[in-house]
């Protein structure tokens, strides 16, 4: 009777397990430094609408739901509420997030992969050490290490101004300078220095040097700090 030997499968780092791991899993603790980060709590809303609009573009024609699926949304918002803000730490198992949402453990994976694809989430597979000993380093899969983002071509669906401030129109933009520049003017004419300018820019006529009042008064103003009394 042939007895066969099975080798213990390899891992990146060159350690030795019995454990299956998927492939490209990191060592959980050391490989998150440069990709959690931190996540601006105002921009939650923006996140969503983007995602919902984002579903709701991409729905084939007679279909109730889009890519993401109501599942997907559903998930995004459970990682919203999970997601530590001020680290953009993220590792909920997926039997978390199907005992929360009350949905299937398959549910919450292709949630998960249509989130990954559309450019909401992105992760890391990782893997942690079992403590036990034997033939090498034993070692065991552990949650994903998530990461959220605004993919950009769901930011566009959101328009110009949701969640932003609007631009200022050009017409109260052009009052707004028209008011600067006549606070100026006052400011010039009333610090006395008008007169001490008449009297130099009659002096330049003279000597054919003189130009045109307005840009010589505005820079007259600036170096004199005459405007500034004004603010």
């Amino acid at each position: 009777m042939t007895t066969l030997k099975i080798r213990p499968r390899r891992m990146n780092d060159g350690h030795h397990t019995g454990e299956k791991i998927h492939r490209g899993s990191r060592l959980a603790g050391r490989c998150e430094g440069g990709f959690w980060r931190p996540f601006d709590k105002t921009e939650t809303g923006r996140l969503l609408q983007a995602a919902e609009r984002y579903d709701f573009q991409s729905r084939p024609k007679g279909r109730r739901a889009g890519i993401l699926g109501h599942v997907g949304l559903e998930v995004l918002r459970e990682l919203l509420r999970l997601v530590d803000y001020k680290t953009g730490r993220l590792e909920p198992t997926i039997e978390t997030l199907a005992e929360r949402l009350k949905r299937s453990r398959a549910s919450i994976w292709r949630a998960l992969k249509a989130l990954r694809f559309a450019g909401f989430v992105d992760w890391i597979r990782r893997y942690v050490p079992t403590g036990e000993t034997g033939f090498g380093v034993q070692v065991k899969q552990t949650s994903n290490a998530y990461r959220l983002a605004l993919p950009k071509v769901a930011e566009r669906l959101l328009g110009p101004i949701f969640g932003r401030r609007p631009p200022v129109p050009a017409d109260l933009a052009f009052a707004a300078a028209e008011r600067a520049h006549q606070s100026k003017v006052y400011a010039f004419e009333d610090s006395g220095l008008g007169a001490a300018f008449a009297r130099w820019d009659s002096l330049m006529r003279k000597r054919g040097l003189s130009e045109r009042v307005e840009t010589a008064s505005d820079s007259y103003l600036e170096l004199s700090g005459a405007g500034k009394r004004e603010q």
